[in-house]
């Protein structure tokens, strides 16, 4: 844990991700100078019966009923709670000196092009406030949605704020669930969005056919070869040439998505294993080159930095760009959303808008979320 600095307020961000694979809680501070000081994080587990649901409902699946859905709710509020409170004991912080909590909550549907276009995240706020006794700040995509945007992605402008450099051209990386990026011209200029799926599909599979959460090293991925004839069919999904803005999600990107383009007899596991992970390197790598061709440094955040397979496979279809973890620049990769919606938290207190219309497709500069006080 890093020392706390007396003089600069906490905020504390909750993010729970497409992959539902724990809820990242994330501590820091704000200096007066600028950038984002990380003080402590911790990841919560979920229920595996919570996880199981969150993924299917994700996927489009029915809620069981509407007394479920709202219990849901519920839970996933105590859960989000819950690691706030273990965070801040594992931490020794007094919570009286935590500001606000930044909660995401957790995606559920995410129609962006359902006319009207709406996103839902659900984990009842009130809860958090009321069980961390601090002021919780969430629901923050909805408002940007209402004003004709996407609602995602929402980190570009965490990362222009932290990461954006007068000298170079640089792209962020987030390789979740789904994969995001940020980019970000020398002269301030800020583009972001997603670009196809990333871990959700990778860990789906590796649980499906090693009974495993998530492939350790990329190795499962590194023992099969990539189907060609698979990658062109999964390449060749109409959304892929979509223009930006857009986002995406586990409706659109779930194995039944996948096993749909097998022709005849599927590809060894492995081998489809492989092609997963190729799918992801090169959508990213070409919707990199096409939206920011003077790119020259990618700074990856996420559970994907941690597969090397998948590094390797991005480095080789972007050989010209030097590929390296947010943690060179000082954002640890592990919390790095959490540490933004904990920025968002802050700016939505100051009354400033957190979402940026280059990015979302929205009509406007927002000031997002609602404020539940403690």
């Amino acid at each position: 844990m890093t020392p706390v600095d007396p003089h600069s307020p906490l905020f504390l961000g909750l993010m729970s991700g497409t992959s539902a694979d724990g809820i990242d809680a994330a501590l820091v501070q704000f200096p007066a100078g600028g950038g984002c000081r990380f003080v402590h994080g911790h990841t919560h587990d979920w229920d595996p019966a919570t996880r199981a649901l969150l993924i299917a409902l994700g996927q489009g699946a029915e809620p069981p009923s509407m007394d479920a859905l709202g219990e849901l709710d519920a839970r996933v509020g105590i859960a989000f709670a819950a690691a706030a409170n273990q965070l801040l004991d594992e931490s020794g912080v007094d919570r009286s000196h935590v500001r606000a909590i930044g909660s995401h909550g957790q995606t559920i549907r995410h129609r962006p092009h359902a006319t009207p276009a709406f996103t839902w995240q659900i984990g009842d706020a009130n809860r958090i406030a009321e069980l961390t006794g601090i002021t919780t700040v969430a629901d923050f995509r909805r408002r940007d949605v209402a004003a004709g945007g996407h609602g995602a992605p929402l980190m570009p402008a965490f990362h222009l704020a932290m990461l954006g450099s007068a000298d170079e051209d640089r792209a962020v990386l987030n390789l979740g669930g789904i994969a995001n990026l940020s980019l970000i011209a020398h002269d301030g200029g800020i583009r972001g969005f997603d670009t196809g799926p990333a871990n959700a599909l990778l860990d789906a599979w590796c649980q499906r056919h090693l009974g495993q959460p998530y492939d350790a090293d990329g190795a499962f991925a590194a023992s099969g070869r990539v189907d060609a004839v698979l990658l062109a069919k999964l390449q060749a999904d109409p959304w892929f040439a979509l223009p930006p803005p857009k986002s995406t999600g586990r409706e659109q990107f779930h194995l039944h998505w996948v096993e749909a383009h097998f022709d005849g007899a599927a590809p060894t596991p492995a081998d489809v294993q492989a092609t997963l992970l190729e799918l992801t390197a090169a959508s990213v790598a070409d919707a990199l080159l096409a939206q920011l061709p003077q790119v020259r440094r990618l700074l990856v955040c996420g559970g994907g930095v941690r597969n090397p397979q998948l590094l390797h496979r991005l480095q080789a279809r972007l050989p010209g760009v030097m590929i390296a973890s947010s943690a060179d620049h000082g954002l640890d990769p592990d919390y790095m959303e959490a540490m933004g919606f904990a920025w968002l938290a802050r700016e939505t207190l100051a009354g400033r808008p957190g979402n940026l219309p280059s990015v979302s497709g929205a009509c406007g500069p927002r000031i997002l979320g609602a404020i539940h006080p403690a």
